[in-house]
Order: structure tokens, then sequence, then C-alpha cells
């Protein structure tokens, strides 16, 4: 049952440094993997926790026809611990729901701002003089840039900037930052991964921008002059190319493209794996624990129905001849 949250911390220490030596697509995905299959051991692994307390509360257990003495006597779980895991739950889901509710407002705001904006094309061009530069997703997507930053860079860099956005776009990226946030609501311990994640995705929208211009130097200092452009102005929204830790990025921009390494993807699906492993041999083993609750339980109940049977209708041979001698008394 203590597995997942191994698992859990162990990721959440090692995963931001592995993801920042992956390509940026391949570690998105990978932190995206990571954060869905963690928070969802952490909270089976608590269910499981929390049940084992629950189930043994009388009312549960008639409900359940299953034998409190015998669960008590299986159950390796302490009480405390059983009812700390029930509280924790029910801030996560409490915190899940909270966040799901958020994510889904902000969506919704954002597909009310495609609409409203000027023009019908992918590129909207707002008349202010505050360097912004974001994409909004939405069904299509819209790309926001003032003409405050468009005047801050050249043509080459307005390419650049305008080709990271649309990586934005095309990869979906707001669902990565959806699935990051509300994992990191329901398990406080992977909000590192929610920090990392939106470095990758930014690094992602980079080296996708670096491919399409053919120039990473031209992606840097576009990335760098639009950063220093925005200083001091609130950046509306997560997919913005002043996101993230910019001087990373530039750096990272002035190298060689990132290499490819499959060792730290294989360990952390191996940690996932077990993860899985770990949570199902708990379910499993909880599920035999009540099948010998149940079966204790059923058998008291039929020794208690035999004694009733037997008290209501005594057997023996002198037993059996009274009740004969009455039926031919009664026979007309």
């Amino acid at each position: 049952m203590y597995v997942p949250f191994v698992v859990t911390a162990v990721l959440s220490l090692l995963g931001p440094r592995l993801a920042r030596r992956l390509p940026p697509r391949p570690a998105a995905w990978a932190l995206a993997c990571a954060a869905l299959v963690t928070a969802i051991g952490w909270a089976g692994a608590l269910a499981l926790l929390a049940f084992t307390g629950v189930a043994q509360v009388p009312q549960v257990a008639a409900e359940g026809r299953w034998s409190v003495a015998v669960l008590r006597a299986e159950d390796p779980v302490y009480r405390i611990v059983a009812a700390a895991s029930t509280l924790v739950l029910l801030v996560g889901v409490v915190s899940l729901v909270v966040a799901a509710v958020r994510q889904v407002r902000h969506l919704v705001r954002a597909r009310r701002e495609c609409a409203h904006l000027p023009g019908d094309t992918e590129l909207a061009v707002v008349d202010e003089d505050v360097p912004l530069a974001f994409a909004l997703p939405g069904a299509p997507g819209r790309i926001v840039v003032s003409r405050g930053m468009l005047r801050c860079l050249g043509d080459d860099e307005r390419e650049a900037l305008l080709a990271h956005e649309r990586a934005h776009l095309r990869g979906r990226h707001h669902l990565f930052h959806s699935v990051w946030r509300l994992t990191a609501a329901l398990n406080p311990l992977l909000r590192p991964l929610t920090v990392a994640g939106g470095f990758v995705l930014e690094r992602w929208a980079d080296e996708e921008a670096a491919e399409r211009v053919g120039d990473r130097r031209v992606v840097a200092h576009a990335v760098g002059r639009a950063a220093l452009a925005s200083a001091g102005t609130p950046r509306p929204v997560a997919l913005a190319v002043t996101g993230g830790a910019v001087p990373q990025r530039v750096r990272a921009l002035l190298a060689p493209p990132p290499a490819r390494r499959s060792l730290p993807l294989v360990t952390g699906g191996l940690l996932l794996a077990v993860c899985c492993a770990s949570l199902a041999n708990a379910a499993s083993d909880s599920d035999h624990m009540l099948d010998s609750a149940q079966r204790a339980q059923c058998a008291v109940h039929l020794r208690a129905d035999g004694s009733a049977m037997k008290h209501r209708h005594p057997s023996g041979p002198c037993c059996a001849g009274r009740e004969r001698q009455e039926r031919e008394e009664h026979r007309p």
C-alpha cells in the first residue's frame, strides 16, 4: 500500500531534473504520464488505507455483511493511519473539484475572448502599447500580439514569435497544463512536476519555432527581447512566449538541440509500473481480506440459524416418535 507514496516522492524529486535533460516534447509527455499515474496511485492507496478503518465501523460492516472481529485480526493498518488517510483523501478530492471548476472557467473564458477578438484569422493584433504575445486555446485557438510587442522585434524575430505561439496551439499545451494542475490539486507532492512542465512546454514551443525558422539564434533573440520588453507586465495566460525561466530557455536555444536519451524514460516507466503493480497487489489483498471476513460472518449466521432450527424442531428418536403419534391421533 505504501509503495505508491514512495514512487510519488521519488518522481517529484527526480522528475524535474530528468525532464530538463530530455528533448522537450517527450519530456512533456513523460511528466504528464507520471503525474496521472502517480496521482491515481496516490488516491488509490489512500482509499485502501481509509477503507481499512471505515470497514470496521459496525454499521458499515453490517451493511457489507462481514465480520469486524476478523477484519481487526487480519488488518495490519493502525486506526490513526486509516483516519489520517481518510482526511487527506477528502481534502484532496475537494481540492481536485475546486481546481477542475477553475480550469473549466478558464477554458470557457479563453473561448469567449477568442470570439470577441477582432478579425477572423489565427492572428489577432491588438492596438496596445504594452508588449503582449500569447496563445488563447479555443476551437480554433487564436494568437494575440500587441502592436507594442511587434515594434520591439525585427521581421525574423516576429516570425519566430508567431511560430512559438503556433506550436502551443498545435500541441494543445493547455491540456498538459490542465493535467498538471489537477493532479497537483489532488496530490500536493506533484507541484514540482507542474513547474517543470510549464518550462518544458515553453522549450517544446522554442524548439518547434527553431525548426520552423531554421535559426536557433533568431529564436533565442526573440525570446530574450520579448521577455525584456514585457518585464513588469503581468502575464495573462500560461501559453506566452515570455513564460518559464527565460535565461535557461535562451541558453538552451544557443546550444545544440538536446540529444535523445532513453534511460530516463525507461527508469520512469519502471517506477510507474511498480506503482501500478503494488496498487493492484494491495487491492487484491484487501479483497481477499474482505472475503475472509464475509465467510466468517456467514458461518456465524449459519450456526445461529442451525441453533434456532434445532430449538424449534428438536431431534432424536423420542421426539420423532412423539411427532408420529400426534399425526396418527389427528388423522380422520
